[in-house]
């Protein structure tokens, strides 16, 4: 099976981009199904299901995105097997800008949103420095010499990624990004593992800790200077 880790900031329009290209994928007579991670709420479950693709909806609530995704894979692999599924394509929400979620063999795919401002690259760490493709998103509504930075804040970040320009409304450049998932690699879950550590969550705010005052927090600590520590036993 081949495994696609779409990520991007919400509203990047991930979900519009992927359905252009599912699309494509499917008048190919190539069977796809889709893991859509957010956190509280999503119904995006239903514009897949639209086209007739299957598709599962994974609500991490309280747990980041990028852990509920990657502790899940195994069960989300076998449920695409179960649906016969050449491709596994997981749209996982972007939330902390510090997102890494592709795995060695998947294709990891980037979506950002070109109005976000000319400096964003620089700013989302790994889940743009790690992709393997960058999709430009919405960049009909900036000016071209706009987008020329945008692209090259992008390479900056990322020199070796290949960047496509789409339009999730008119679906340009999305039967470019399904080309690229035709190509890409098996995934074998035994060999399986991250490009990037995840985020950390290893702190008392993360099990629920509410008191503000440092003397109770535990854990990995970054304070304001930059320093971190470990603080436990």
């Amino acid at each position: 099976m081949k495994m696609v880790i779409v990520a991007g900031t919400p509203g990047s329009g991930k979900t519009a981009v992927l359905i252009h290209a599912l699309r494509n994928l499917k008048q190919r007579s190539l069977n796809s199904a889709v893991v859509k991670i957010d956190c509280l709420y999503t119904d995006d479950g239903k514009k897949f299901e639209k086209i007739g693709i299957p598709t599962k909806v994974g609500l991490a609530m309280d747990m980041c995105p990028d852990h509920f995704a990657i502790y899940n894979i195994e069960d989300m692999i076998d449920w695409a097997d179960e649906n016969n599924s050449e491709y596994l394509i997981v749209e996982t929400a972007g939330l902390c800008h510090r997102c890494a979620p592709y795995t060695v063999n998947s294709l990891g795919v980037c979506v950002i949103d070109a109005t976000s401002g000319p400096n964003t690259p620089l700013k989302v760490g790994p889940f743009l420095s790690t992709a393997d493709i960058a999709v430009i998103t919405k960049g009909d509504m900036i000016s071209q010499a706009e987008r020329e930075i945008f692209r090259e804040r992008i390479l900056e970040v990322n020199p070796h990624c290949k960047v496509i320009e789409a339009n999730g409304l008119s679906g340009q450049g999305c039967i470019e990004l399904a080309e690229e998932i035709v190509k890409s690699p098996e995934v074998s879950l035994e060999e399986e593992k991250l490009r990037h550590s995840a985020p950390l969550a290893v702190c008392t705010l993360c099990v629920g800790e509410t008191k503000v005052n440092k003397k109770y927090h535990r854990g990995i600590l970054r304070k304001i200077d930059g320093f971190q520590t470990y603080e436990g036993e």
